[in-house]
């Protein structure tokens, strides 16, 4: 009987970040702090929305959605490089190397559709202030997180689908540290012109009319903002500026891997760090952990004390 994909590769080894054992385990360290700052970073924002009263608005459920899908998006690639930078060989399964892809995509499918209704949650706070509770209600919130969660699972099971039906002859070797679409398209022995045409379909225009889309949304809420008081123009151009912030952090990288043809460059290994390890633990900083209200709710869970049974 022909085997399975018409595969005769089993598993895929990893290039990695460097060879030279003195640097992977200075990586090892570098990168073992930074996940472990994504970890508590974002599960204490997670944990901080879902006890404060203060903090049970749409913003905040959204900001909480968020960190929880970055707590994820990093852990579904660093740990396997952490395991790297300490093994000779650092090899990942056929059937592994389709999970974290599909993983991958799933929860960065998800991140784009929330960053659009975090979008659509500032369009709805600024141009209708006295109408946001009622419109941004718990129902609609919900409903477009479930949206969400759909659209990232359709994206990358279109992904998944199309590679699982590649035919994998050697060799196995993957210039990065983690699996994804390009690498492994790369890997296939067969012709994968057409192949390539749908995953930037797929991936890299999707992106970046995402992208463009939430541009034109932020500078149509910015100009709507100059025609208010000076207070209100600080308070919401610091909440703006910080939401084009992260979005450009997220889709520029994206964009640069999926919006081209499948080539190696020089800079490819140093973009997939800044999207896959670095930009999870930057958003606490960028969106939560200098807000006003968060820091208010943190301080005031600081201050309590259980109390004392006599």
């Amino acid at each position: 009987m022909e085997e399975e994909n018409n595969s005769t590769v089993s598993e895929f080894i990893f290039g990695g970040l460097a060879t030279d054992l003195e640097i992977k385990l200075f990586f090892f360290a570098i990168f073992l702090a930074v996940y472990g700052a994504t970890v508590l970073g974002n599960l204490l924002i997670v944990g901080i929305v879902a006890y404060e009263p203060l903090l049970h608005t749409p913003m905040y459920f959204l900001l909480g959605n968020l960190s929880f899908l970055d707590f994820c998006y990093s852990s579904i690639t660093a740990p396997k490089m952490l395991l790297g930078f300490l093994l000779r060989t650092n090899t990942i399964t056929y059937e592994g190397c389709i999970s974290q892809i599909f993983f991958f995509h799933f929860i960065g499918g998800i991140k784009i559709f929330l960053l659009i209704i975090m979008a659509y949650d500032r369009y709805v706070a600024i141009f209708h202030p006295l109408r946001y509770m009622t419109i941004m209600n718990g129902t609609l919130c919900i409903g477009l997180l479930c949206a969400s969660w759909v659209g990232g699972f359709v994206h990358s099971i279109v992904q998944v689908g199309i590679i699982i039906q590649l035919p994998f002859c050697g060799p196995n070797m993957l210039d990065n540290f983690y699996c994804d679409v390009p690498q492994v398209v790369k890997l296939s022995c067969t012709n994968t012109f057409v192949v390539e045409l749908l995953m930037v379909s797929n991936s890299g225009l999707v992106t970046l009319m995402c992208f463009i889309v939430l541009l034109i949304s932020y500078s149509i809420l910015l100009a709507k903002l100059r025609a208010g008081s000076a207070t209100e123009w600080s308070k919401a151009i610091s909440t703006c500026v910080s939401h084009i912030t992260v979005v450009t952090l997220i889709f520029g990288p994206c964009i640069y891997i999926y919006l081209r043809p499948f080539r190696t460059f020089s800079m490819d290994k140093a973009v997939s760090v800044l999207y896959t390890v670095i930009t999870p633990v930057l958003n606490p900083f960028i969106y939560t952990l200098r807000n006003n209200d968060f820091k208010m709710a943190l301080a005031k869970l600081m201050r309590k004390k259980p109390k004392l049974t006599p």
